[in-house]
């Protein structure tokens, strides 16, 4: 089966055209399966939001090639959203308004899109706050917003960077459980979640599979399959051991 994704050696250096260009990422080969949670670890500037910003076609890497359904990306895919950890709403726009700008330049009608955007705002559990601008948010609402913002468009892959490190902890916990619980949804989940994260315990909850990158510039150590049974004990020993040792690979 065509992987969704498939990086083949794939390199990206800033300043290329320069005598000392400087290796973010360096021959990196992965495939992401339909209907994965995937997730990417690492140590910081290793390459991980990098690596995001290549799979969706916002960035072009140095070396290699990027394939989106085995052809070749070439521009930013329609396939694809992403949530980003600082929010990235438009703070003159409502809530409804920001949700909406997910389906800018789709053709599909004003009423189609209101529709659409009206349904996340009931999924995510933004009733009442559809006519309320960012500033009047908390910060687990504004990364609903964004969610709800990602998912109107009906992704096939929804992409994650750090999306709950701006969060305080029972935030975070409650929106974890909420994304996993949209994935698992067939009306409105992603066929594929690729998820960076410096948090190595939210990984292995979260996720099928990890990908762990190296220090700067980043290679791939190891991908872990977590075979851990749905839904999983945040606290168990298992969950545990699988943690220290992806923790002892990025040390």
């Amino acid at each position: 089966m065509t992987p969704v994704i498939e990086l083949r050696n794939v390199t990206k250096a800033f300043g290329s055209g320069t005598a000392r260009p400087n290796a973010v990422l360096e021959q990196i080969n992965l495939s992401i399966e339909g209907h994965e949670f995937a997730s990417i670890v690492g140590p910081s500037g290793c390459g991980k939001s990098t690596l995001l910003r290549i799979m969706m076609g916002l960035t072009t890497p140095t070396d290699g090639e990027v394939y989106y359904r085995g052809k070749p990306v070439k521009d930013v895919i329609e396939g694809m959203a992403m949530v980003f950890q600082t929010f990235a709403l438009f703070p003159w726009l409502t809530v409804l308004q920001n949700i909406e700008i997910g389906l800018q330049g789709r053709k599909i009608s004003d009423d189609a899109k209101r529709k659409r955007s009206l349904k996340l705002v009931e999924i995510m559990g933004l009733e009442g706050f559809e006519e309320a601008y960012p500033r009047e948010l908390s910060g687990g609402m504004k990364q609903r917003v964004g969610l709800a913002r990602a998912l109107v468009s009906d992704p096939e892959v929804l992409l994650m960077d750090e999306p709950f490190s701006s969060l305080d902890p029972l935030t975070a916990t409650h929106l974890r459980e909420e994304v996993l619980d949209l994935w698992l949804n067939p009306e409105v989940s992603p066929g594929s979640v690729v998820m960076v994260t410096h948090n190595v315990e939210e990984a292995v909850y979260m996720a099928d599979r990890i990908i762990v990158l190296t220090h700067r510039p980043g290679t791939i150590i190891k991908e872990v399959h977590i075979d851990l049974p749905r839904p999983r004990n945040p606290r168990s020993p298992e969950l545990y051991r699988v943690v220290d040792e992806i923790t002892g690979m990025i040390a």
